[in-house]
């Protein structure tokens, strides 16, 4: 049979059980009052009262034999008919279907499933989106995500008169569903008399979908709020600070968010926000961020953290101060030296003390530039662990293959204009020359007659005051690929990892190759840490054999190893303790290793010097 007939005559038998069961249930009910009603009557006249009461209950009973019959073809009705033979080998194949990307990250915990076009579809929007597009525009865009606040957030009552808030949305050929799925969540989730505007900064997108698709699904917002959806399309590729700064520009609400468009904001997200900047308009917040896998678009919830960076500049979370531990509420803000990226100011003052700098190029580095900034210059930055806002993760960023390019100029430009005798620390990190790193950091004038305009602080105040945790790196005599005399083209290396056997290697000066001399006698390899509670790895002379050994310093400190070496650029390199050097040998193999011998006279350049030694 046609399987139109079929689901034609199935409704039709449906609808045919419903009435008859209805017009029974009707019935027996009527029936039933008629019983109750003759009882009473041959009650009071005691006459023919076997007679028609055993009628009425044999009318009875037999309307309800109907009624349980009509009832069991319902049910077999609602059961599934037996799936064809042909239908079962089919799903069978289905679930052995060749798996295409077997090395593929979005694969790893999602997709079992899918045939193989359609992980081909899959796996070709993942590389355009670093994120999982073919599963995104197959869920609502109203999707219920769960609410990861403190149970204490759910109890909070904030005033009725809130500032009123502009989203900005900013994107780069993002996935038309994840769009339309943030604008969703900010509007449902938004009390209508605070959401000021929705603005949708486009850094050029390539991608058609966000032209008239887009403009079809706002002009469908705009049926139910008129004018709220607003965008700015730059003529040319900008960067993220640009994006951010045009939808600053371009907003006129009381208090300015500025998201990522690939979000998707929590129940009660944004009172908490505006009740605090309410209170204190020079206080710049943010959110605290739920992880969207990439995958599988599950959330990850995180617990509140400070927003941190290292010397490169690179961000990472923290723990917060002790005192925020000490309140022992999860609920309250917490002070924090940087913020992530998403960012929620008061409008006019963000542009008082200097929004962003507009000499940052593509990516990186502007929102420490702005936690520095706005600390040393008056403000304040915190954490709000009541507003969540779920973040996807993605497996690429879609500006530059090597963002750290980009990231190393502009984490330049931030050290010239605010990290006074600090400003060396990130060469450090990034492994540059102290002077001349010949890199273009562009015009900075502007940025440093804005810190003397707003009477700003200097560094050092940062690092004692609000972000005591960064080190220094002070008495640091040099730093970067450690080579022997004997063998150019060969560097010191950490070593395989997990180990504790540091090797030469053949030079390609990344952060395994890392050294660090400090005036104190340390050698560090493979990288030094920006911070006072992480703990560096020191080379030492065991004693024994002929292997040098590579251990955390803590440790080096604990079991007194010989730890202190002397080095002058161009000599040896000899512990203090052992009076044996470390030198390259050939071993057995042919190979050079690294060992700690006898001196022989060999000697050693350190890629940077900051002191004479």
């Amino acid at each position: 049979m046609h399987r139109g007939t079929m689901m034609r005559s199935g409704w039709i038998k449906g609808f045919l059980v419903v009435f008859f069961v209805t017009f029974a249930l009707l019935n027996l009910s009527s029936i039933k009052r008629e019983v109750h009603t003759h009882s009473e009557r041959l009650q009071r006249a005691h006459q023919n009262e076997s007679i028609r009461g055993q009628g009425m209950l044999k009318r009875m009973g037999k309307l309800e034999a109907d009624i349980k019959r009509l009832l069991n073809l319902m049910n077999d009705h609602g059961r599934k008919e037996p799936v064809p033979q042909k239908n079962a080998d089919v799903k069978k194949e289905r679930k052995l279907v060749k798996k295409l990307y077997p090395n593929s990250p979005l694969f790893r915990r999602w997709g079992d499933e899918l045939s193989e076009e359609e992980q081909k579809e899959a796996e070709k929007l993942f590389h355009r989106y670093g994120y999982n597009a073919f599963l995104s525009d197959r869920l609502p865009l109203n999707r219920e995500i769960s609410d990861t606040r403190s149970p204490r957030c759910a109890e909070k009552k904030y005033p009725e008169d809130l500032p009123t808030i502009s989203v900005v949305l900013i994107y780069l050929d993002e996935a038309l569903s994840v769009i339309k799925r943030a604008i969703r969540s900010i509007i449902d989730k938004t009390p209508a008399r605070l959401l000021k505007e929705i603005i949708l900064v486009d850094d050029h997108s390539s991608n058609e979908d966000l032209m008239e698709k887009l403009d079809d699904y706002i002009n469908l917002i705009h049926e139910e709020c008129p004018g709220l959806v607003r965008r700015v399309r730059h003529s040319q590729q900008l960067g993220l600070t640009q994006a951010r700064l045009s939808g600053w520009k371009a907003a006129v609400g009381d208090v300015v968010a500025i998201l990522d468009a690939h979000i998707e904001v929590h129940v009660q997200w944004a009172e908490p926000l505006l009740a605090r900047i309410k209170e204190d308009r020079t206080v710049i917040l943010t959110p605290v961020f739920d992880r969207v896998n990439f995958d599988d678009l599950t959330l990850t919830p995180y617990s509140p953290a400070a927003d941190a960076f290292d010397w490169a500049l690179w961000c990472m979370y923290e723990s917060f101060r002790p005192e925020w531990y000490a309140l022992k509420d999860d609920s309250q803000p917490g002070k924090s030296p940087s913020i992530m990226g998403i960012l929620v100011a008061d409008r006019k003052f963000f542009g008082e003390i200097g929004s962003l700098d507009g000499g940052m190029k593509i990516y990186g580095g502007e929102n420490v530039e702005l936690g520095i900034r706005v600390w040393l210059c008056g403000g304040s930055i915190e954490i709000i662990p009541c507003s969540k806002i779920a973040h996807i993760e993605r497996a690429s960023k879609p500006y530059l293959p090597d963002l750290s390019v980009m990231m190393k100029r502009n984490a330049l430009r931030v050290a010239e204009v605010w990290l006074d005798e600090y400003k060396y620390n990130v060469n450090i990190a990034w492994n540059l020359p102290i002077e001349n790193h010949g890199i273009d950091i562009g015009d900075v004038s502007e940025r440093k007659k804005l810190r003397e305009r707003l009477n700003c602080k200097p560094f050092k105040w940062y690092l004692d005051n609000i972000y005591p945790k960064l080190d220094p790196l002070n008495n640091l005599i040099g730093y970067g690929a450690l080579i022997n005399d004997l063998k150019p083209d060969l560097c010191i290396d950490q070593g395989p990892m997990p180990g504790s056997v540091p090797i030469v290697y053949g030079c390609h000066h990344y952060s395994p190759q890392h050294c660090y001399y400090r005036s104190d006698g340390q050698l560090y390899i493979g990288g030094i840490k920006s911070h006072k509670y992480n703990s560096n790895r020191c080379l030492v002379d065991l004693g024994t054999g002929v292997y040098p050994g590579l251990y955390e310093c803590n440790i080096v400190q604990q079991k007194k190893f010989h730890s202190m070496w002397d080095f002058k650029q161009g000599g040896p390199i000899q512990n203090r303790d052992t009076k044996r050097c470390l030198e390259i040998a050939t071993g057995n193999d042919g190979y050079y290793k690294l060992v700690v011998q006898q001196c022989t006279g060999q000697s050693w350049k350190i890629q940077h010097l900051i002191k004479a030694t």
